[in-house]
């Protein structure tokens, strides 16, 4: 609740500091909190809160060194204050413990070092030097960081300017002490980085990130998106969390962010960053602070430059190309070991088999064909059609699409091999539905995979979407309308007026019967 004052709790009228202790961290701690009693006096225990939760904090940071040895010294402070409220914390630190001095029989006044006191007026007046800093205050700055308040870069201008805040507090404190030598315990701090200080309000409720996925990957099936499921994007949350090394959403912040992304460029190309990773961070942020989960999101401006792909050649297979590629496919015979064993599945040799040539007359999407079930495929009005839909598995678009059958497909014995094939997924051996988009992508790679090491792929095209491409040139030097073309493939519209009236199926196979055949003789 705003304005409630952080880490502090009253338990049946008495005060008491109180630090959650992180769920990765309870195990060394051997504890879900952490709690100091400051008292019954309300004003007497914000007195004392600032340096009860500090030690509290101090025991998490040792507990954190002893999980993570290794961590790097710029690891982001897991407390984060400001100057002013570390001034603030350090000041009443400071004038608690002259308290527990004064309440000491052995504390004996020493008196109030003039040189010390000019010399942090000066540094607070900014005329101070970066090692004159660490001489005065350089060890209450280790202490905080230690506590997890800080992770400034010494001689950085932010270390500077927690520095003189905490010269500021030491000001303050001597002038207590040297009130209290005189008997007078009224003084109040007059520094205004100190007076304006306001106590921390409660943290954020964390929010998992975890969870956080989860309920926009349900809210966006719901909405009939991601049908195929979060292959692709699920680990792209799991290294987040696995970085960040925790998973609250409310303490990521840009500069995590940038790191991040600045790490994964290590492993993987600009466009994966970019289009993958980010895309998806930034999406599942953006949805959560649309829906009230976060203020803000902090991916929202991190974005990774991509080089321009340049292209030595033409996207489609060539007519000698394509060829080459469907005699190999015609003719494909699994190895046999020494024994005389396939060791390959039946499913990814059907899918060798017939992918390529219902690709190359269809400009279907390669794991759109290994999805194909029996049940897809079907004859309408005379003509054989296959239906590419969302129960089968991914669909771009989202929406089914019927693409019919080239007569060179059929005079090559597929609807034999239809007729023959079980019920259910053709290509793979999937049985549940979510299943299905996964082993169909698997084969598509496998196919892909296949062309490449074979050689039957020149360098420079995409083995499976080169079919899409030369459709698409085929189409237009046959004066086909790319309209008709994109419902066959199943691309988008360019112009809302594309969306209007219906490419029926009698156009598509208009359009599919002015392929020429292949020569596989």
């Amino acid at each position: 609740m705003a304005g409630k004052v952080r880490n502090l709790v009253n338990r049946s009228g008495r005060y008491h500091a109180r630090l959650v202790v992180p769920k990765d961290l309870r195990r060394f701690v051997g504890k879900t909190e952490l709690r100091t009693p400051l008292g019954g006096d309300y004003r007497q225990a914000l007195k004392l809160l600032p340096g009860a939760v500090a030690q509290l904090q101090h025991q998490i940071a040792l507990a954190e060194q002893q999980a993570n040895p290794n961590q790097p010294p710029n690891t982001p402070a897991r407390y984060p204050l400001v100057p002013d409220q570390i001034a603030h914390s350090h000041y009443h630190q400071r004038v608690a413990f002259d308290d527990e001095l004064r309440n000491d029989p052995r504390y004996a006044a020493v008196g109030i070092d003039d040189l010390l006191v000019d010399r942090l007026r000066s540094a607070i007046a900014g005329n101070a030097n970066d090692a004159e800093l660490s001489e005065l205050v350089g060890a209450q700055l280790e202490r905080f960081r230690a506590a997890g308040n800080l992770d400034a870069t010494p001689g950085s201008t932010e270390w500077r300017e927690i520095a003189r805040a905490l010269c500021h507090a030491e000001l303050e404190a001597l002038a207590r002490s040297a009130e209290r030598d005189e008997g007078d315990y009224s003084g109040t701090p007059t520094a205004s980085i100190i007076v304006n200080a306001q106590p921390p309000e409660n943290a954020p409720t964390p929010v998992s990130i975890k969870q956080l996925w989860k309920d926009y990957v349900a809210h966006r099936q719901q909405a009939g998106f991601m049908r195929s499921g979060t292959g692709r994007q699920q680990p792209v949350i799991d290294k987040l969390v696995k970085y960040m090394k925790h998973s609250d959403a409310t303490r990521v912040t840009k500069k995590d962010l940038i790191a991040w992304r600045d790490h994964l460029m290590g492993d993987l190309s600009a466009k994966t960053v970019s289009d993958v990773y980010l895309s998806t961070v930034r999406s599942l942020f953006s949805w959560a602070v649309e829906n009230e989960f976060l203020a803000d999101n902090p991916a929202a401006n991190v974005r990774q430059a991509k080089p321009k792909k340049q292209h030595t050649r033409e996207r489609g297979y060539i007519e000698a190309e394509a060829n080459k590629v469907l005699k190999a496919s015609r003719s494909y015979k699994p190895n046999e070991d020494e024994r005389g064993y396939v060791r390959e599945k039946s499913h990814l040799v059907a899918a060798k088999r017939w992918a390529p040539i219902i690709c190359a007359f269809t400009g279907a999407r390669v794991s759109e064909i290994t999805q194909l079930r029996k049940e897809d495929v079907r004859k309408i009005d005379g003509q054989w059609v296959i239906r590419i839909t969302p129960d089968a598995g991914s669909v771009k678009t989202g929406g089914y699409r019927d693409a019919p059958l080239h007569p060179q497909i059929i005079d090559e014995g597929f609807i034999d091999f239809v007729e023959a094939a079980n019920s259910g997924p053709m290509f793979h051996g999937g049985i549940k539905k979510e299943d299905y988009s996964p082993k169909a992508k698997r084969i598509a790679n496998q196919v892909a995979a296949w062309l490449s090491i074979s050689g039957l792929t020149p360098e420079g095209l995409l083995p499976n979407h080169a079919w899409r491409h030369r459709l698409k040139t085929q189409c237009r030097e046959l004066g086909i309308s790319d309209r008709v073309v994109d419902a066959i493939q199943g691309h988008a519209g360019k112009t809302a007026g594309d969306d209007y009236g219906d490419v029926t199926l009698k156009t598509k196979i208009d359009a599919i019967n002015k392929l020429p055949s292949y020569d596989l003789s």
